[in-house]
């Protein structure tokens, strides 16, 4: 089947740096979400295997010299980068079959751009990074004058769960920042889309140095196989990207041992447009919701938009969301696939629902397109006459629907995007860049697009506020969530 696809798809596991089966010789199917047809299968771990990825990985920490040996590192993680420089077109292909993403977006966040850099950079970071901090000398308790130094080092074992909607962004970001900084790695898929993880197994264990223990993934389609790395005292941190509820599950299972954790979670980010904002660029930025479905957690989902200028900019963006070229994610001119599954479908079908019975006006969209049967397919939806307090202007929907809500000055813009629960993104339109930044300032998220900038980047810091997740993923903010402080003093000769 796989060769029919033109992909060449790995089933097995990398466990202590080898490529296996399940114990059991158990397999689950990985299913197209555009077609509704099996691709093919993968290893079907249980805990068993978990725990066998946990303890060679707490061994290649405890044993060998990777946790201290930066030169060797950046040498891995460089053939790592290479490697799957290689790979770049099969993954391109297994992306858009497994995850449903158009094409399109594997041309930037969904595999190129972590493709360039998510590695490159972290492994130039070894270099530059400030791993020993000397501070003044200063006089002791005993009247000793005490040299001091604070020392980074890597926490240990780190558990990567990762979601299914950007699944090598996601995974490239943790792994290059883990490994750059000497911690060793169990990376957990999600189920919904394992073959980007095992391809990255087969590169890791048949062209790099890494050594065995240092990167182990592990495929299940149970999602309690992963919580063992939640409740393993031998797993020192969980870094995990999904949704907030699982994150809060994390949080309090990892208690126990005291779990550090990195929780990038979910969102309701609003786009402020201002009553100067040039209207159509802002109108585009809605297009937001279609990009991947509307599968994104940084996607900005709430418009808010100005009394006076609102009914205009609804029909700016009905008739840009109505000419939103969305299907077959194979065609080049799709920029919206199917959600990942009939159970996310189903999930959003159910949110639209919730928001015509609240009083919201359905003002296109809202249902399954009568020219795709076939396929988790949802129409590009928007909500006007939204009041903030709704179900769907509360709730991450995790699909493409846009509400669009009205505000009556600047401070009521401000109170309606800070009114959430979460915090991960959210944008600024004006016609003044400075009014732009002044409000910027009052909103409470992680990041924010100003006048259609883009703040993402190997070097930017992302994550949230609130319950949108604790800790930022990239930049030097990105090394010292994997890395432990040590405090040193000795007398002074």
């Amino acid at each position: 089947m796989a060769e029919a696809l033109k992909v060449h798809p790995e089933s097995r596991m990398l466990i202590d740096g080898k490529l296996v089966e399940a114990d059991s010789g158990q397999t689950f199917d990985n299913v197209n979400p555009a077609t509704e047809e099996i691709l093919g299968s993968v290893a079907d771990a249980s805990a068993g295997e978990m725990h066998r990825a946990i303890d060679a990985a707490r061994r290649a920490f405890d044993e060998t010299d990777w946790s201290t040996n930066h030169a060797f590192r950046k040498k891995c993680l460089e053939q790592l980068h290479e490697a799957l420089q290689a790979e770049q077109e099969e993954l391109r292909e297994q992306l858009i079959l497994e995850v449903g993403c158009p094409r399109m977006t594997t041309n930037g966040p969904q595999l190129d751009a972590p493709l360039a850099d998510a590695l490159s950079y972290p492994a130039k970071l070894i270099e530059e990074f400030e791993w020993v901090t000397e501070l003044p000398d200063a006089m002791a308790m005993t009247g000793a004058l005490n040299v001091r130094q604070i020392w980074r080092e890597p926490v240990g074992v780190v558990g990567a769960i990762v979601p299914w909607n950007f699944p090598i962004e996601v995974t490239l970001n943790k792994l290059g920042q883990a490994l750059a900084t000497g911690n060793t790695v169990v990376l957990k898929p999600a189920p919904d889309t394992p073959w980007n993880a095992t391809l990255l197994g087969r590169v890791v264990a048949e062209r790099t140095d890494i050594p065995a223990g240092v990167l182990n993934v592990v495929t299940s389609s149970d999602h309690l196989v992963g919580e063992e790395l939640t409740l393993s005292p031998k797993v020192d941190m969980i870094s995990f990207t999904g949704s907030t509820s699982v994150g809060q599950r994390i949080m309090e299972k990892g208690a126990a041992t005291m779990k550090r954790v990195f929780l990038e979670l979910g969102g309701k980010s609003a786009t402020i447009v201002l009553e100067d904002a040039d209207l159509g660029l802002a109108a585009m930025m809605g297009l937001g919701v279609c990009f991947h479905a509307g599968q994104g957690c940084a996607i900005q989902t709430r418009m808010l938009l100005p009394r006076s200028r609102y009914d205009e900019g609804v029909e700016l963006l009905k008739e840009f969301m109505g000419a939103v070229p969305y299907g077959d994610p194979q065609r080049p001119d799709v920029i919206m696939g199917p959600l990942i599954s009939a159970k996310q479908r189903d999930r959003v079908l159910g949110y639209i629902e919730k928001g015509v019975s609240e009083g919201a006006t359905l003002a296109m969209g809202g249902g399954r397109p009568a020219e795709y049967p076939k396929g988790f397919y949802v129409e590009p939806t928007l909500f006007t006459d939204v009041d903030n307090s709704m179900t769907i202007a509360q709730e991450e929907i995790f699909g493409p629907v846009l509400v669009a809500i009205p505000f009556e000055d600047e401070d009521d813009a401000v109170r309606i995007a800070n009114d959430s629960k979460y915090g991960l993104s959210g944008g600024v339109f004006s016609g003044s860049l400075e009014r732009s930044l002044a409000v910027a300032r009052r909103i409470r998220t992680g990041g924010l697009s100003i006048n259609g900038g883009a703040p993402y980047g190997p070097d930017l810091p992302f994550g949230g506020y609130k319950h949108s997740g604790i800790g930022r993923q990239n930049g030097t903010a990105g090394f010292d969530q994997y890395l432990e402080l040590k405090s040193l003093a000795w007398p002074k000769d």
